[in-house]
């Protein structure tokens, strides 16, 4: 072989040699990369469950129980008994290789039969690409994202009414129970009206009572149907307001009553 043979062969073991240490570096940084994403997800799958354990204690959704662990398997001896698929593959009791999950089914099912391997599979799918791997479940963990935030949205929210205002809601709530007490009223004027109850009675309970249980009761619904349960704390619930219509709509109904009476007349 001449020189310029070996200067040859020289050049090309030296260009393989650079181009085998360029194809390390670059999967050593491959790798580096993959781990890293491989972190930052868990770390999002881990606040992820953070968050939906607290979503469902202020729902008041109890969590699932653990799954019980699957039963241990039993070694080969090496005295007739069972040792697992590499011992018996023709057996009929005991498959040549363990059923996998849907996960790893995806990833290692068989892609060709061997004739002569009786069914036991001479060939199996490559493994997937992890970046891939990574990739949709990046995807996954933003979709989880979103519907996270649409369910934190929801427990912002109050189950009465709500898309109104608290101030509309709080209004809403004394009105109707200032209307409740209203019809209260009429029925406390009828039985006066038979002689069951007395005017001192009657006007205690148009001028107090009735008002009084009307703010209570509203007070009580927006405490319980009308405060988020995503809220840390009590909403407002507007109680000098809720006073005013509440003191103000049962003596309106009262003379509302009044006035149909003598219109009648």
């Amino acid at each position: 072989m001449s020189f310029e043979e070996y200067a040859a062969l020289a050049r090309q073991l030296s260009a393989q040699h650079r181009a085998g240490e360029q194809h390390a570096a670059a999967e050593s940084a491959r790798r580096r990369d993959l781990h890293a994403a491989v972190d930052y997800l868990q770390q999002r799958l881990t606040a992820q469950g953070q968050r939906l354990d607290q979503l469902g204690r202020a729902i008041g959704v109890d969590q699932p129980a653990p799954a019980p662990p699957p039963p241990p398997t039993a070694p080969g001896t090496g005295d007739g008994e069972t040792a697992g698929a590499a011992g018996a593959p023709g057996r009929a009791e005991v498959g040549a290789y363990p059923q996998l999950a849907a996960g790893e089914a995806r990833l290692a099912l068989p892609t060709a039969v061997s004739p002569a391997g009786g069914g036991v599979p001479a060939q199996r799918a490559a493994a997937a690409d992890p970046a891939v791997e990574l990739e949709l479940a990046r995807r996954m963990a933003d979709e989880a994202d979103r519907h996270g935030q649409q369910a934190e949205l929801l427990a912002q929210r109050p189950a009465l009414l709500p898309t109104w205002s608290p101030l509309a809601r709080a209004v809403a709530v004394y009105t109707g129970c200032g209307a409740a007490a209203g019809v209260l009223v009429l029925m406390l004027v009828l039985a006066s009206g038979v002689g069951l109850v007395d005017g001192f009675t009657l006007g205690a309970w148009i001028c107090a009572g009735l008002p009084a249980v009307a703010f209570f009761g509203g007070y009580l619904v927006l405490g319980r149907w009308g405060r988020p349960a995503m809220v840390a704390g009590t909403p407002p619930r507007y109680l000098p307001l809720g006073f005013l219509i509440c003191f103000l709509v049962v003596p309106m109904a009262y003379c509302a009553y009044l006035l149909m009476v003598r219109g009648l007349r």
